[in-house]
């Protein structure tokens, strides 16, 4: 749906000669993708489950801190690597099966699968960085990254607090936004909740506070206050990598951020809003492709979300060959590049109003 983007012409036919020429040019082959994701898979999970395995062996108390922290780090680089393809289903035919195995991956993060999924294919990817469209500019008033929206004086201060406060974002968004979101009934929660909702996510939920929580603190040889201090540290370091990496993809000096008039359409075509509105960070490396699970190639993402992470690189490749051509320069950071851009876009926002 794109109705309510500007119409332009240039950008239309720029967008299917795009598909056109990624359509030609990319080779697809099946059983070397099935080998890709199943050599990934394996790498990831055996790391998941030996960084767990290994809370139940350690004795001493620093080394199962770390192990911990080391734990919930290549977790959540795990569902960077699956959970998210599969909420695009871009991994098996079957839709079903694709969101069985995102819920599952999700669940084990601690996050509330079936809200993160409605809220990221339906508002974000529609209108990325459009205010009333994108729900994930729904966030602390503490933080101001969208031009021309409500300043308070702490903003001031922003890029100086944000890193404190961004470890804390994964323990308030398992325990107090997805029941925010489950409870609530506004548009942005325009979703059917029936029995099988609420049972999908207490049992996602209780699944992560039993085996992140409830199970060390019972079979582990660490003292309590030890295992909590593990978990706490986990969500501090798990949180900072998190939130930097997510607000890179399109929170930093470069991105922009299209409005909408009163009857909601917005002053930009969607090609140029998905480009725009976008952040890459060494979209032509494989090995950052392996690591973030193609958030690194996140314009090629939003124009291509139907396509697997794996394909982004070659993507990414035609993709700036062909917007460079007409004149469009795509954003463009490196990792910590990134961080500092998004660090001095809050700077920004902060010292406007």
């Amino acid at each position: 749906m794109k109705d309510k983007h500007q119409y332009v012409a240039a950008d239309s036919e720029l967008l299917k000669a795009i598909y056109k020429r990624v359509g030609q040019e990319l080779v697809l082959d099946k059983n070397a993708f099935r080998w890709i994701i199943a050599i990934k898979f394996l790498v990831y999970f055996s790391i998941v489950l030996l960084t767990y395995l290994a809370l139940y062996k350690i004795s001493h108390p620093i080394g199962f801190v770390a192990c911990y922290v080391a734990h919930g780090f290549i977790l959540l680089l795990f569902a960077f690597n699956f959970s998210h393809d599969f909420s695009h289903n871009t991994i098996f035919k079957s839709k079903r099966l694709n969101h069985i195995c995102f819920v599952i991956i999700y669940a084990l993060v601690g996050a509330h699968a079936e809200a993160w999924k409605q809220r990221h294919v339906n508002s974000h990817h529609y209108a990325p960085n459009v205010e009333n469209y994108d729900s994930d500019l729904k966030i602390t008033k503490l933080i101001r990254v969208v031009p021309g929206s409500r300043h308070h004086w702490f903003h001031q201060y922003q890029h100086l607090y944000a890193p404190f406060l961004y470890t804390s974002y994964s323990l308030f968004w398992i325990f107090i936004k997805d029941f925010v979101i489950l409870f609530c009934d506004d548009d942005t929660c325009a979703v059917k909740k029936k029995f099988g909702y609420f049972l999908s996510f207490g049992l996602q939920k209780l699944s992560y506070i039993g085996l992140l929580l409830v199970l060390p603190l019972l079979f582990t040889t660490q003292q309590w206050y030890v295992v909590l201090l593990g978990f706490l540290l986990m969500h501090l370091t798990q949180s900072l990598f998190l939130l930097f990496t997510f607000f890179m993809t399109h929170h930093v000096e470069e991105t922009q951020y299209p409005r909408a008039n009163e009857q909601g359409y917005i002053n930009a075509s969607w090609l140029m809003n998905q480009v725009k509105s976008s952040n890459d960070m060494h979209p032509f490396s494989k090995t950052a492709n392996f690591i973030f699970g193609g958030f690194n190639n996140h314009i090629a993402h939003h124009l291509f979300p139907h396509y697997h992470h794996t394909f982004y690189p070659k993507i990414s490749i035609i993709l700036y060959e062909m917007l460079i051509e007409k004149g469009i320069k795509p954003n463009c950071t490196s990792y910590w590049g990134g961080i500092k851009s998004h660090l001095n876009h809050l700077k920004k926002m902060g010292a406007e109003g």
